[in-house]
């Protein structure tokens, strides 16, 4: 017969614990190692396999196990911690932009970035509102592709879009696209975005369609928007809805630098009122913030400070952008 260490008779406690120290040590190794299954490990060594999995997890806190997670190129998780703490943002999305500087590359990299992000977190009961002037939604869109676990239950335009013909078309574009992609009731804003008076905006939200779509914006659980800088972009510009140029010099006056769904706000992130919410056919800046789950699909050297001070601000709490410009937003 073996002899048998007793630990509890007068056996050396040092001698003890470089014994158990042995044994972690070499189950980390059979188990990380050579690849062994637990119940292989418990057969080598006659032991149960109940043992096995506590030697396992001791082995991890005496240190012996370390789990070092290796980033893959492409991949910026630091950055977007870094992002989401100085923020306090729920998730950060940095697309590999692979050094490209021009608008049209950095749009297409948020863009296939936003799409799998969409892809991914959608679910079935979500309802999603969607703004309708931004190049880099409607390059999301494009860029998606359906699947049978990808779901909503309504995509309702957040912000209307009828201007020149071709920006319907954008409009309906968005909506009508992530509504397909999604299996999802499609929610139109069947107005203009931007109306000549208070008058006329109040007219239009007393229409029964009209009023039906102002009230579905109160029960969103998604909103996905895009950041505009104080200039507006082309596509806005090709829209028949851009501000005018005097409107835009008295925006500035106030201090306004961007807008989401052409709510604008300053370098803090404050609501700007200069008499243009009145005009506006869109959810408010109220009715937005509300929203549980603020999605900013933005990027661009344009716009580094307008998003900067939308996330200040409370307009988003996930951000989908650039490698550059999660760079820019870190900054000290």
């Amino acid at each position: 017969m073996s002899p048998r260490l007793d630990a509890n008779a007068g056996a050396d406690p040092y001698s003890a614990a470089s014994d158990h120290i042995r044994l972690l040590t070499k189950v980390a190794r059979m188990y990380h190692e050579r690849g062994l299954r637990q119940p292989q490990i418990a057969e080598h060594l006659h032991i149960s396999q109940p043992r096995v999995s506590r030697l396992l997890k001791q082995a991890v806190a005496a240190g012996i196990v370390r789990t070092v997670v290796i980033t893959p190129r492409g991949v910026h998780s630091e950055l977007e911690e870094a992002v989401e703490q100085r923020y306090g943002l729920a998730e950060v999305v940095v697309a590999d932009s692979d050094g490209q500087a021009d608008e049209y590359s950095v749009t297409q990299a948020i863009a296939a970035a936003a799409a799998i992000y969409l892809e991914t977190t959608l679910a079935r009961s979500d309802r999603v509102g969607i703004s309708s002037w931004s190049a880099t939604l409607l390059a999301t869109v494009d860029a998606m592709h359906p699947a049978p676990s990808l779901a909503a239950e309504r995509v309702v335009q957040i912000l209307g879009g009828v201007g020149t013909s071709a920006a319907q078309s954008q409009a309906t574009r968005l909506t009508g696209g992530l509504a397909r992609h999604t299996r999802a009731e499609a929610v139109y804003l069947v107005a203009p975005g931007l109306v000549a008076n208070a008058e006329m905006r109040d007219a239009l939200v007393r229409e029964p369609s009209i009023a039906a779509v102002i009230e579905a914006w109160q029960d969103l659980t998604v909103a996905l928007v895009g950041v505009g800088s104080l200039e507006p972009s082309t596509l806005l510009r090709q829209s028949g809805n851009a501000i005018a140029d005097e409107e835009e010099q008295r925006l500035r006056e106030l201090g306004a630098i961007g807008d989401v769904c052409m709510r604008f706000f300053d370098a803090h992130g404050q609501h700007v009122d200069s008499g243009l919410d009145d005009r506006v056919l869109g959810i408010s800046a109220e009715t937005l913030k509300k929203v549980p789950r603020r999605v900013g699909v933005a990027g661009g050297e344009r716009k580094w400070k307008a998003i900067r001070a939308a996330l200040g601000g409370g307009w988003l709490n996930v951000l989908i952008t650039d490698q550059a410009t999660a760079a820019e937003l870190v900054r000290d």
